[in-house]
């Protein structure tokens, strides 16, 4: 099943058409699933995560194409809600490790079917859901049980592009790649 890279075929690219909503996991998809603490000065800590900037443009650009996109995490975090903010994202839900309740209190709100929903995730809490969605997406350092359950394998790790692959698989199967490529004046190989 696994497909990686630009490996793609006719299965993957019209499963990637159908998508109106891409959900995601945070660590380890947006991030690169470390958790740094550093001391607030008040003898608590504060969260610190790092995300792709590539990933953010491509989350903008789901956005101007009327694709809502989410994250359904097993932590809570404030970087994530900024993150979520900036990025435009829809659906922000935390401290879920339960995760398919949340799915269908999305697509019920989104008026999405399965068939329509991508979802990118890394670990074992994310296998319930990519078993659910039409187009389920993996980082390249997911677990390999994970990877055996996802239609495509970004060519890069969480955090570091992974999402950006899987936004482009989406955009190249809906013709709207070369659309973007044109505005910032990209000549492809």
């Amino acid at each position: 099943m696994e497909r990686t890279g630009l490996e793609l075929n006719g299965d993957l690219l019209a499963r990637a058409a159908r998508v109106k909503l891409l959900l995601m996991d945070v660590d380890g998809v947006l991030t690169d699933g470390r958790l740094l603490w550093s001391p607030d000065g008040q003898g608590g800590v504060v969260e610190t995560k790092a995300f792709d900037s590539q990933d953010g443009i491509g989350l903008q650009w789901l956005n101007w194409y009327g694709i809502a996109t989410g994250v359904i995490s097993g932590r809570n975090s404030p970087s994530t809600v900024e993150r979520a903010r900036q990025c435009k994202m829809k659906y922000v839900y935390q401290g879920h490790i339960e995760k398919i309740p949340i799915l269908e209190e999305i697509l019920a709100d989104a008026g999405a079917s399965p068939d329509e929903t991508g979802y990118i995730g890394d670990d074992f809490t994310d296998i319930v859901i990519m078993n659910r969605v039409g187009f389920a997406a993996a980082p390249a350092n997911a677990r390999r049980e994970v990877r055996r359950h996802a239609h495509f394998i970004a060519e890069h790790n969480g955090g570091e592009g992974a999402v950006r692959d899987v936004i482009e698989v989406v955009l190249r199967a809906k013709g709207i790649w070369p659309e973007i490529l044109k505005k910032y004046e990209v000549r492809e190989a």
